[in-house]
């Protein structure tokens, strides 16, 4: 199946949604996309026909999300927990994930058409070369595409984006890129491999299971998570539309808790900035009187704009770091 389905909502579908778009409405929208075992075996199929309906799924998921004005997706494709399975389960997952992004690039005009930008979070380091080579061709084909966004999380866990967040920061002082004391919960959030989306607005799991297992840990702390029990191939509209009321029943208390969040941040940064310039007025010496308020404030302010100057030529060089991984992924694809 097709990673963009086409077709229209019915009148039914059409009228629901026009009433939930009266309403807030999620921008950004996560799936951990459980049940494909458990659908497999209710159905007597094999659990790779069970993978298979949760991609064709996922295609008309997106549907649902674009009709609703919903321009970024995430969602769990495979966890770094999911190479302990079954070696025939995990070589069925590549198979699959091998076919579906062959399919993906087949179809780029439907996705330049619709402006659909992919982008794979992971280690793609733990996956077959041709597998990465792939993936790495899907992103670069659309990395311009603006008008929605679908991130697979694949060899992925939360854990293993936030150590390896920490090592790209000290990859960072390393190179004398940003100093130790430029370290904070922001810059931490700018090194994730989800730096470039915003949170998610709401996080949706079926099969009834309550757990996030290890799935943007980071990022939903101020999300609405939302728990179903329906098995993710037999998800409908109506489930999706249910998951979006729970958003917009506590989308207040959601913004309230992000707003106080993004101003305790900037105090903390702040507090931050105010101690490392004591410490250097301090080093500094001034006669053995104490600086003036407004020699702090000068030196506060040249402070703050060295630390952003630096911050910012970090991000810059982590970008090309990993825009250059892609890069190198597709060179090798075309000389093999």
């Amino acid at each position: 199946m097709s990673w963009i389905k086409e077709g229209e909502l019915n009148l039914l579908e059409k009228i629901s949604a026009n009433i939930l778009k009266a309403g807030p409405m999620p921008k950004h929208v996560a799936f951990i996309m459980d049940g494909n075992r458990r659908f497999a075996r209710k159905k007597h199929l094999e659990r790779q026909e069970g993978h298979t309906k949760g991609f064709n799924k996922l295609a008309e998921t997106l549907r649902w999300c674009k009709h609703l004005n919903i321009p970024e997706v995430t969602v769990y494709a495979f966890s770094i927990e999911n190479f302990k399975r079954t070696k025939e389960e995990v070589d069925g997952l590549m198979a699959l994930a091998k076919q579906k992004f062959e399919k993906l690039l087949e179809e780029r005009e439907n996705l330049e058409k619709h402006g659909v930008c992919i982008r794979v979070l992971g280690d793609l380091n733990m996956l077959p070369l041709d597998l990465q080579q792939l993936i790495a061709k899907a992103v670069v084909t659309t990395r311009n595409h603006n008008k929605c966004f679908l991130n697979v999380c694949f060899a992925y866990t939360s854990r293993y984006e936030i150590t390896n967040a920490v090592r790209e920061m000290a990859w960072g002082v390393e190179q004398g890129l940003i100093k130790a004391s430029d370290v904070s919960e922001a810059l931490l959030s700018e090194c994730l491999y989800s730096n470039r989306s915003p949170n998610p607005d709401l996080l949706i799991r079926t099969s009834g299971e309550v757990r996030l297992s290890d799935f943007l840990l980071w990022q939903t702390s101020h999300s609405c998570l939302v728990f179903q029990s329906v098995l993710w191939p037999e998800y409908s509209f109506w489930n999706l539309c249910e998951a979006i009321l729970q958003y917009q029943l506590n989308h207040k208390s959601i913004q309230e808790a992000r707003d106080l969040h993004r101003e305790e941040q900037a105090l903390e940064q702040l507090e931050a900035d105010r101690a490392c310039v004591a410490e250097h007025l301090q080093h500094q010496g001034n006669n053995g009187k104490p600086p003036d308020a407004q020699k702090r404030r000068e030196v506060l302010q040249r402070y703050i704009a060295s630390r952003e100057a630096r911050v910012q030529d970090f991000l810059q060089a982590l970008k090309h770091k990993r825009n250059s991984f892609f890069l190198d992924l597709c060179s090798e694809m075309v000389l093999n």
